[in-house]
């Protein structure tokens, strides 16, 4: 019964390993490439070990205004999230207290929404911001992935709060609280690791969003996950350029998903109870 249990363990953190090599191996590939000489990234056969430099580093602050690049991300990938959570918190507060028989499949609703390719919506989406004046500028990115993430926050504040148990809003209520100040003071605070998970949902999605910007932003607004794709050139592909901006692409959501990893796996799991 114990060599059972030892081939068991054996075999699952093989396979774990396995899984993580597999993923793992593109992103170290990419880095190292960074970091390698020009004459190096294709040698024959590969090299592990070589003496690093910042050249391609350097060629991709030449070439690209990096520092705008990441700002336009930044903005872009900010403001969707503060948008989604001020309309999908509220929205799925209100869903899940209310106590219509409805209120469920109206949040399913929400989730089929976000399951409709957003392809389907871009061309007209793009008429409306070009007739408003907005096309070109970071607001027509922003409102495109708000009305994308906003349906998502919706649903999953909508599994979250119904969740939570009304008591504590209702003690809130007899102590003269308002129906907003018990949201506020009581529920909100209640939902924090739910509300941080859908941030970073929401910031994830928004800083990997390659179509929607290479449409509806210019030269001077669009996000670093636009810019990659200038590196591949008409005749060759700087693959050292590439990996040198793919460390300001994927640096940022990383350290803030490490960071925020607690809240972010508690606020899931509970979210899609």
């Amino acid at each position: 019964m114990a060599n059972v249990s030892t081939r068991r363990v054996i075999l699952e953190r093989t396979t774990v390993l396995i899984i993580t090599i597999v993923f793992l191996l593109p992103v170290f590939w990419l880095i190292s490439t960074a970091y390698k000489p020009s004459n190096q990234i294709f040698s024959a056969p590969p090299r592990l070990l070589f003496e690093p430099t910042l050249d391609q580093f350097r060629q991709a602050f030449a070439i690209f205004d990096v520092v705008s690049l990441v700002r336009s991300s930044l903005v872009i990938s900010i403001g969707t999230t503060v948008l989604s959570l001020i309309l999908g918190v509220p929205a799925g507060y209100a869903l899940a207290r209310s106590k219509s028989r409805f209120s469920a499949g109206f949040a399913y609703f929400f989730l089929a929404i976000r399951m409709i390719p957003a392809i389907a919506a871009l061309i007209p989406f793009y008429l409306l911001m070009r007739d408003v004046g907005l096309l070109g500028t970071w607001w027509a990115v922003i409102v495109f992935n708000t009305m994308l993430n906003c349906a998502f926050v919706t649903w999953m504040m909508f599994s979250y709060f119904k969740s939570l148990p009304p008591d504590m809003e209702e003690a809130a209520l007899t102590d003269g609280c308002t129906q907003m100040g018990a949201f506020l003071k009581v529920a909100v605070p209640a939902v924090r690791s739910g509300i941080i998970a859908c941030a970073l949902f929401c910031m994830m999605f928004s800083w990997n969003d390659f179509l929607h910007p290479m449409f509806l932003t210019t030269l001077d607004s669009k996000p670093i996950s636009v810019a990659l794709l200038t590196a591949y050139g008409t005749k060759d592909i700087t693959w050292g350029t590439l990996g040198a901006l793919a460390h300001f692409s994927t640096i940022p959501i990383v350290l803030m998903a490490l960071f925020m990893n607690r809240y972010f796996v508690q606020g899931a799991t509970n979210g899609v109870q």
